[in-house]
């Protein structure tokens, strides 16, 4: 099912984002390219991609070029590889696509079950509760999901908090496949619904920006912002660990897979906490800038120093007037304004 994913991800990509993507005028071009010299390319090919003080110093002797030329040339050769703003419009409308069917299939089927409105009812004659088949079709659409971003994450945008989404995949299959074995599914798709709602409207204030509507990025973000606190750092602990860690005891008592899937539960929450500092760092910057800079969240690629153009000779105290990052070659994070460098 994972593979079905990959294959639905592309067509969605082709005929249905990409045509969105270029009706809303979302810029097609990727980063700038670096000016063609095979000196620097084979050093960066062969030897680093990031060279340090010693080779510079070396590259700008042969080349006549002096050390800031050279450093800006293999930014924009390491940004020129990056994905262009079509590319992560059409990134994101998938993944907002997802999120927004998944949760409002998950909506319309817990409201019909009685452990939504009283959580001890998950426990109720466990561990012999039947597997529904919506309950069952849930599970395996969300663990096939998550599969596809654990393998796609290496070839996807490549973000600031790759090691952090990482552990947070391998952790999410973890949590599903153990909790679908051990038929602890009932609060597993509570925990799920409750996790999906953040990630429709960061998807959408990741859209926003692509197609340069700052205001509406903003209010997206700073509602995301709300949504995500609330959800994760107050009623995922009131709602969810209290029922795991507390009522589950209370009603079953001991047993090995208790503290297996309380441990993962932790540590999902741990992940959110980390999330939710980067979150309101992010919103404090902003409201003390007046728009939002950029989203640490999620997002960020790994190497956002870009600029934007490379001088032919060497000019040692000459002044370059477009050294600064471009607002449309600039990184991936979520919420670039137009005329904003990146901060790292």
């Amino acid at each position: 099912i994972s593979l079905v994913f990959f294959f639905h991800s592309s067509v969605f990509h082709r005929f249905i984002a990409k045509p969105c993507a270029l009706g809303l005028k979302v810029q097609a071009n990727g980063p700038q390219k670096a000016q063609p010299n095979a000196i620097l390319e084979k050093v960066f090919t062969a030897i680093t991609k990031h060279p340090d003080e010693k080779r510079l110093e070396g590259l700008s002797k042969q080349l006549d070029w002096d050390v800031r030329s050279i450093q800006r040339w293999f930014r924009q050769r390491r940004n020129q590889e990056k994905p262009s703003t079509l590319t992560k419009f059409c990134e994101s409308m998938w993944r907002f696509t997802f999120y927004l069917y998944i949760f409002t299939y998950g909506v319309r089927f817990l409201k019909k079950t009685p452990w939504l409105w009283n959580t001890r009812q998950c426990w109720n004659g466990y561990p012999y509760q039947p597997l529904m088949p919506d309950l069952h079709y849930y599970y395996i659409v969300e663990l096939s999901f998550y599969w596809s971003l654990m393998f796609s994450q290496f070839i996807d945008i490549k973000r600031k908090d790759f090691g952090v989404m990482f552990t947070h995949h391998i952790v999410a299959v973890i949590l599903l496949t153990f909790s679908y074995v051990t038929n602890l599914t009932r609060v597993g798709t509570l925990t799920l619904c409750l996790h999906d709602v953040a990630d429709i409207v960061l998807e959408a204030a990741k859209m926003a920006n692509y197609c340069k509507c700052q205001k509406l990025s903003d209010l997206l973000f700073y509602t995301f912002a709300i949504v995500f606190i609330v959800s994760r750092l107050g009623i995922y602990p009131l709602w969810i660990l209290n029922t795991t860690l507390f009522e589950l005891y209370e009603a079953l008592g001991n047993f090995p897979a208790l503290w297996v899937f309380n441990m993962l539960l932790v540590i999902l929450q741990i992940l959110n906490c980390i999330w939710s500092y980067l979150i309101i760092k992010t919103a404090y910057k902003a409201l003390s800038k007046g728009k939002v800079a950029k989203d640490d969240r999620s997002d960020i690629e790994s190497s956002s120093d870009e600029e934007e153009t490379v001088p032919r000779s060497k000019t040692p105290h000459s002044t370059i007037t477009t050294n600064g990052t471009s607002g449309a070659n600039g990184t991936n994070g979520y919420l670039t304004g137009g005329t904003c460098s990146e901060e790292h």
